[in-house]
């Protein structure tokens, strides 16, 4: 049904837009909730498989809400305050210094945590933390906006886009790293050494104060003994090749339990406080990507991709990554990396090139404010601080940070 495909087609692109630009303010899940609604109700996609596209999800679902819960419980515990805080101190008057542990800090917090909670929770911290060092604040939150991507693939937990492209056929933690640190640590180095050379001139300018670090409360002491936990586990876990959502829920909602059971808190504040709306908007996506792989596109690029990797898996892998890496800034690497995963589930691609489409996925969004949802919310929340940062000049500093970082990284893809 031509015609049914091109609609299809047309709801995909509007629906994505919609996500992208949120006009009129409507939040971004009610865009991809009204695509996947309008899908349903066209007759474009039967109403089975759509239920069936959302249940794929069921492991991210978990592992969002578990991430969510422990970020938006260090938050308000004070954890992420306490270390860019630490980092202020630490800097004794240098700028170059404080700007190392920023980076330090956004690429732990990104590994063990997650690029979403780099962009919601630890922007704000680092804003405060350089306010109060004296520093201008836009250099010590760029860290945080690409740091929060380019670290997004040294552990599958670092970013949710990584369990969505493997689904089911996620690699065990051991083959995993086999394929990505160094990939990773090329990223992260060549991040750094750009954003370094371009913000040179303002960490130049010494620090005018040294912020007094604040007593970490025991909630907060607790809270980081869960996140500890939690990401111990999660490393056991994906070491044994096993499913992480639920691991990553339940540790959540232990340590949610554990630091408000102690003093009889209402957790409600917190739960109260997560960003419920992700959780729609990544089912919703999981309906405009079965719906488009009906239209035969999937399986034709699959098709494509797994013959070029049959004869030349370089360059299958370059055109991998650097095709998802410039759509992930087209159309936000949530739903391309959707569409990525199906690609991988159809086809019998090669390691190489599975990690090259991981990389696009996860590395390219730094080129614009519009690649990654992380960036999204990094942009949301540095706004809310009064910071005002131009889609123009973000795409001016993004064009040096992220193709050297992902030339990098796809030339040690297959070392």
């Amino acid at each position: 049904m031509p015609h049914a495909h091109e609609i299809i087609w047309a709801i995909s692109l509007l629906t994505t837009a919609g996500i992208i630009l949120h006009p009129w303010r409507v939040p971004e899940f009610v865009w991809a909730v009204l695509g996947a609604c309008a899908l349903v109700i066209g007759g474009l996609i039967p109403l089975p498989a759509a239920l069936a596209a959302i249940a794929k999800g069921n492991d991210v679902y978990l592992f969002l809400t578990g991430m969510m819960l422990l970020a938006e419980l260090a938050r308000r515990e004070g954890l992420f305050d306490w270390l860019a805080t630490l980092a202020a101190g630490y800097s004794r008057g240098s700028a170059r210094r404080l700007f190392d542990l920023v980076f330090l800090v956004g690429t732990l917090v990104t590994v063990f945590l997650s690029n979403d909670a780099t962009a919601v929770v630890l922007t704000p911290a680092v804003y405060v933390a350089a306010r109060a060092a004296g520093a201008s604040a836009l250099p010590y939150l760029f860290i945080c906006a690409f740091i929060a991507n380019a670290a997004s693939f040294v552990l599958p937990i670092s970013n949710p886009a990584n369990l969505v492209i493997f689904g089911e056929h996620m690699p065990p933690l051991l083959d995993w790293l086999a394929r990505f640190s160094l990939p990773s640590l090329a990223a992260i180095v060549m991040t750094y050494g750009v954003l370094r050379f371009t913000q040179r001139a303002h960490l130049r300018q010494p620090l005018t104060r040294t912020p007094e670090v604040p007593a970490l409360g025991t909630g907060a002491r607790l809270t980081a003994w869960g996140l500890g936990f939690t990401a111990v586990l999660l490393l056991v876990v994906s070491a044994l090749n096993r499913e992480l959502g639920l691991p990553t829920f339940i540790a959540a909602v232990a340590t949610l339990a554990l630091v408000h059971g102690r003093e009889w808190r209402n957790p409600w504040p917190v739960c109260r406080g997560v960003a419920w709306g992700v959780l729609p908007l990544v089912a919703g996506l999981f309906v405009l990507v079965e719906a488009v792989g009906h239209t035969g596109v999937s399986a034709y690029l699959a098709g494509g991709l797994a013959r070029l990797a049959d004869t030349s898996p370089v360059q299958a892998s370059w055109l991998a990554g650097v095709a998802v890496a410039l759509a992930s800034n087209v159309a936000n690497n949530l739903p391309v990396g959707l569409f990525s995963g199906s690609i991988n589930q159809l086809a019998d691609l090669p390691a190489e090139v599975t990690s090259a489409l991981v990389i696009g996925v996860d590395l390219g969004p730094n080129l614009s404010v519009t690649g990654s949802l992380a960036t999204l919310l990094w942009l949301i929340a540095v706004r809310r601080e009064g910071v005002q940062v131009s889609a123009w000049g973000f795409l001016k500093l993004g064009a040096l940070v992220m193709p050297p970082a992902l030339v990098a990284a796809l030339v040690l893809v297959g070392v």
